[in-house]
């Protein structure tokens, strides 16, 4: 009796260990995969990830790393750039000029007459006046009293002018040096204007020359030029061709006087100092300067800067 107590607990505990061991009748936990299935899934799942990619190693250059921000390629210039069909506009040079008048010589292809009739001036030159008084104003009564006009022209061979003097009473006993204290003209002439244009001294290149009607009255065959500056060269100038005529309270004169006298060789466009005066005496029997009138307003004879400016046309 004693045995048989003891083999029933062997028997419950031999059929228990043989239900643990057919799977099929395992009862899962809830919410626990079985161990089967959870390593399949893991293989499952490797194989559908695709395969990393190793980065390449980095290789060091001996070039100057990039700079944080693109250069440009060229700096943007400051101003625009000219084209080539659009130049840059020249800047226009500015030629200086004399403050007197600017008068013009007309090229004279048929020389004129030199013969005291003008006429043949009115239809190829320009008149121009000589009226600012420069000396002896309180002597200067009216335009009556002394006036001036005058052409230039020119050729190869001379320069010409022609003038017309209104002048109520001729009067002339000087000649030679002193012919200016008389009824008179005056030529100023710089012919280095370019060359000495600031300078307000007389100099080698500076001519003054006399023109003198006729002594003691217009026409009486002895009308006479004196160079008085440059001074080295002063004296008569007999090769100087002059003719005058006295019309009433008015004459005219007309003057050739070769190039020779200035030792130039004359070109269109070429440009001098110049200034035409005249002078006056109304004392007759007397040698007096009294009053001059001239094409330049400040003419003064010592200082070329204030005469004007003749271009050969």
């Amino acid at each position: 009796m004693k045995r048989s107590r003891l083999m029933i607990p062997l028997v419950v505990l031999l059929m228990a260990a043989l239900a643990c061991n057919f799977p099929a009748q395992a009862t899962p936990t809830p919410g626990v995969l079985p161990l089967e299935l959870t390593v399949t899934a893991l293989f499952r799942t490797a194989a559908a990830l695709p395969p990393t990619q190793t980065p390449p190693p980095l290789v060091s250059t001996a070039t100057q790393p990039p700079p944080t921000q693109p250069a440009p390629t060229q700096p943007p210039p400051t101003q625009p750039l000219p084209t080539a069909t659009q130049p840059p506009a020249p800047t226009a040079t500015q030629v200086p000029v004399r403050p007197g008048a600017r008068v013009e010589a007309t090229f004279m292809s048929t020389p004129p007459v030199i013969d005291g009739d003008w006429s043949e001036w009115k239809k190829v030159a320009r008149e121009y006046p000589a009226t600012h008084v420069v000396f002896g104003k309180a002597n200067w009564k009216n335009e009556d009293d002394l006036a001036g006009s005058y052409y230039v022209g020119w050729d190869l061979s001379y320069l010409y002018l022609a003038a017309k003097v209104r002048d109520d009473q001729y009067v002339q006993v000087a000649q030679g040096q002193d012919l200016y204290k008389g009824d008179s003209l005056e030529l100023l002439i710089d012919l280095d204007l370019l060359g000495d244009f600031y300078s307000a001294q007389l100099n080698g290149d500076d001519y003054q020359i006399g023109i003198s009607p006729g002594r003691p009255t217009i026409g009486d065959n002895n009308p006479e030029a004196y160079l008085w500056y440059p001074s080295g060269k002063a004296g008569k100038l007999n090769q100087v061709a002059i003719a005058a005529r006295y019309e009433g309270a008015i004459y005219r004169v007309e003057a050739a006087i070769p190039w020779s006298v200035f030792g130039v060789i004359p070109y269109k466009g070429m440009r001098m100092g110049f200034a035409f005066s005249v002078s006056d005496d109304d004392r007759p029997g007397n040698a007096v300067q009294e009053s001059m009138v001239s094409s330049a307003a400040g003419r003064t004879l010592t200082d070329p800067t204030s005469w004007g400016e003749v271009t050969l046309k």
